[in-house]
C-alpha cells in the first residue's frame, strides 16, 4: 500500500477496499475497481482517536462522546474536511466521513501501515456487499492487490453514518449502531430517508445492495400472513415462467407453502443481528443459485431492523 497498492480487508461491518488516504492516484484506483462515480464519496478508516486530526480539520465535543462510546465500531461520523486530504476522498465536499472499525484484521492492517485508508465495500459498485473473502474475489478478482481472509464479517451490514453538522444530528446512511443507542448518548437524532441528501455521504444511492436478480418486496401484517402473499406471489411467477427464489425470516418460513423453489432462511425476526449478518449471504446465494426473482419480506423497523429495511428497499428499488 506504500505503493499505491488496494487491499480489500475484513471490517467488523463488511469487507473494505482499502487505499493510502492521502494517495489520490492510489483513492482513484478504488473508483476505477469498483466502478463507482467519483462523485460518491469514501469513509476514511482510522487506528483510534488520537488519528482523526489527520483527516477532520474539527472534532468537536459531540463527536468525542460518541466516539467514546461506540469507537472501535460501527459509527461512522461526518466531520469538516483536513485540507490536507486529497478531494479525490471527499467528492470535493468539504466533509469527510471517518471511522475507527473493531476488527482485529482491520486495526492490525491500520497500525501497519500507519496512515489511515480511504475504504468502501469491496465490491463492484451497486452490487450486494461483500461480508466474505470469497464474495470479493467474486466482484473484484484481479482488481484488488491483496485480500486478507478472517471469514465473515459479524455485523453484516455497513456503519452507520451520522451527520453532526446539524441540529438535531441527522442519520444519513442507518447501520450498525441504532438510532436508539445513539440518543442514548446524544440525545434527539433525526433521520434523513434515501431520497434526501443524496451527495451528502457515502452510501446514499436510492438503487444501491442490490442482486444480480430482481428483488421484490413482499408486504404482510404478520408471519402468516407475509407467508401467504409470498407463497401466492412465488406460484405466480413460477407459473409465468420466472425462476424464484425466497428470502425470509424463520417464522415466515415455517408457513410458506410455496412452490419447491430456492430458499433462504434468515433466522429469527426476533434476532436482528442475525437477520444482519446473513442478509447480504442470503441475497447473493440465491442470484448464485441461479434465480432471476428474489422474493423478500421487510423486519420490524426498530433496532437494526431500520438498517436492515434500508438495504432491502435500496436493492428493491427499480432501475433509473
Amino acid at each position: 500500500m506504500l505503493r499505491g497498492g488496494l487491499v480489500a480487508f475484513p471490517t467488523e461491518t463488511v469487507y473494505g477496499l482499502g487505499a493510502n488516504a492521502f494517495d489520490a492516484e492510489a483513492v482513484q484506483r478504488i473508483f476505477a475497481a469498483k466502478g463507482r462515480p467519483f462523485n460518491d464519496p469514501l469513509i476514511v478508516h482510522v487506528a483510534s482517536e488520537d488519528e482523526v486530526g489527520m483527516v477532520a480539520a474539527d472534532f468537536p465535543a459531540e463527536a468525542r462522546r460518541l466516539a467514546e462510546a461506540f469507537w472501535p465500531g460501527p459509527l461512522t461520523l461526518l466531520l469538516p474536511r483536513h485540507p490536507a486530504l486529497p478531494a479525490e476522498v471527499t467528492a470535493g465536499l468539504d466533509t469527510v466521513a471517518v471511522r475507527v472499525p473493531r476488527h482485529p484484521v482491520a486495526l492490525g492492517l491500520l497500525r501497519a501501515c500507519g496512515f489511515p485508508l480511504a475504504a468502501p465495500s469491496a465490491n463492484r459498485f451497486g452490487h450486494t456487499s461483500p461480508t466474505t473473502a470469497e464474495h470479493v474475489q467474486e466482484d473484484l478478482e484481479g482488481l484488488v492487490d491483496v485480500i486478507l481472509d478472517a471469514g465473515s464479517t459479524p455485523v453484516g451490514i455497513e456503519s452507520t453514518v451520522l451527520d453532526l453538522q446539524t441540529t438535531p444530528a441527522v442519520i444519513l446512511r442507518p447501520g450498525g449502531v441504532t438510532r436508539e443507542q445513539l440518543q442514548a448518548v446524544i440525545g434527539t437524532v433525526a433521520y434523513a430517508a434515501p431520497a434526501e441528501r443524496l451527495a451528502a455521504s457515502p452510501g446514499r444511492q436510492p438503487r444501491h445492495y442490490a442482486p444480480r436478480a430482481e428483488l421484490v418486496l413482499i408486504a404482510g401484517s404478520s408471519p402468516a400472513d407475509i407467508a401467504a402473499h409470498m407463497s401466492q406471489q412465488a406460484q405466480q411467477l413460477a407459473s409465468a415462467g420466472r425462476v424464484v427464489g425466497l428470502l425470509a425470516a424463520s417464522e415466515v418460513c415455517q408457513q410458506l407453502l410455496a412452490p419447491p423453489v430456492p430458499l433462504f432462511d434468515l433466522g429469527s425476526q426476533d434476532d436482528a443481528l442475525g437477520i444482519a449478518r446473513r442478509l447480504f449471504l442470503g441475497l447473493r446465494t440465491l442470484e448464485g443459485a441461479p434465480v432471476d426473482v428474489i422474493l423478500a419480506h421487510l423486519v420490524p423497523p426498530h433496532g437494526l431492523g431500520l438498517a436492515i429495511n434500508d438495504r432491502l428497499q435500496r436493492a428493491a428499488r427499480p432501475t433509473d
